[in-house]
């Protein structure tokens, strides 16, 4: 049996101080794996459903389509990953995070997910700044500078207002929102979590730079609080090309 509560990594970082630590619900007897950075809990294994939600969400509009190219922008515990791997049209999947000690813990088998990631064909686990390669237009796959993809998923921040670093805050603005739909194939998919409720003037913006924007809220039952908690994933599709014409 696993102890109660055990700190299996800790390790300084130009962001703050992140630890992994597992700890044993003491209801149900599973062991709950948690992300922290400084003072602030970035992931819980406890609370998914909005990280799950985050994959189903964003590739929902593409379900017709086979042969996806998709990026995770964050890999915290790889629950978005995961699921998106889950989807049968998904060819290929980086993942991108901009700590090491992340990825190490999944290539060490430190998290529940991380043999899975590790062993599907399709995922690579890249480690790199987000926000950075998409603010200088290198891309978003070191190995294909400009490569275009379907969808873009991102779960980052604790929402486009309230961000882990002040750099991070100029893609949820027009131009970085452009800067992003670059990115994207036409009729690609860009998709955001946030731990806030919707926000009429993110959808607004989001609308300027995609033919359509939503914000959708996911509930989930909450153990610790009682009664439920909502996370909201915005979804927005970029414009499809023009039929050629005859």
């Amino acid at each position: 049996m696993t102890p109660r509560f055990e700190e299996l990594d800790w390790k300084p970082t130009p962001i703050g101080d992140i630890s992994l630590r597992r700890r044993r619900d003491p209801l149900s007897g599973d062991d709950v794996y948690e992300v922290k950075l400084g003072d602030e809990f970035l992931m819980s294994s406890l609370f998914t459903a909005g990280e799950i939600a985050l994959a189903r969400l964003g590739l929902a509009p593409l379900a017709h389509r086979p042969g996806l190219d998709v990026v995770v922008g964050g890999l915290g515990l790889g629950y978005t990953a995961h699921a998106a791997l889950e989807e049968p049209g998904v060819r290929s999947l980086i993942v991108v995070d901009t700590l090491g000690e992340v990825i190490d813990w999944h290539r060490r088998g430190l998290v529940p997910l991380g043999a899975a990631l590790g062993a599907d064909d399709r995922c690579r686990l890249v480690q790199g700044d987000f926000f950075a390669l998409v603010h200088e237009g290198r891309g978003l796959d070191p190995q294909a500078k400009g490569r275009l993809f379907h969808a873009i998923l991102l779960d980052i921040d604790h929402s486009p207002s309230h961000v882990l670093h002040p750099s991070h805050a100029a893609l949820y603005q027009r131009e970085g929102l452009s800067a992003l739909a670059r990115l994207l194939h036409p009729g690609g998919v860009f998709a955001l979590w946030s731990n806030d409720p919707p926000d009429d003037d993110f959808v607004s913006l989001l609308a300027d730079g995609f033919q359509n924007a939503a914000a959708h809220v996911v509930e989930f039952p909450n153990p610790l609080r009682g009664g439920t908690s909502t996370n909201t994933i915005y979804v927005a599709m970029k414009a499809s090309a023009p039929e050629p014409k005859a």
